[in-house]
């Protein structure tokens, strides 16, 4: 799954077009390098999100096409 849509689908980024422009901001690491949207989501990635003065720092568990929003936050785990 694309890096843009897994921010989305797990709910760490509210909306596909922000993610995708955070990554064009080259704001997101995955694995300690920068990361662009269409970079491929495997299970055990760590992935960093720096949002303004915020560093979210996460372990993907789980690649899911789709998530309830109860489900989402089983797609990660908070570092």
């Amino acid at each position: 799954m694309r890096l843009d849509k897994y921010l989305k689908v797990s709910r760490l980024i509210k909306r596909r077009t922000v993610a995708n422009e955070v990554c064009d901001a080259k704001k997101v690491t995955v694995n300690g390098k920068i990361a662009r949207a269409s970079y491929d989501v495997k299970v055990g990635d760590i992935i960093e999100i720096q949002m303004g003065e915020n560093l979210l720092k996460a372990q993907v568990l789980a690649v899911n096409e789709y998530a309830t929003k109860s489900d989402a936050g089983l797609m990660y785990k908070l570092l």
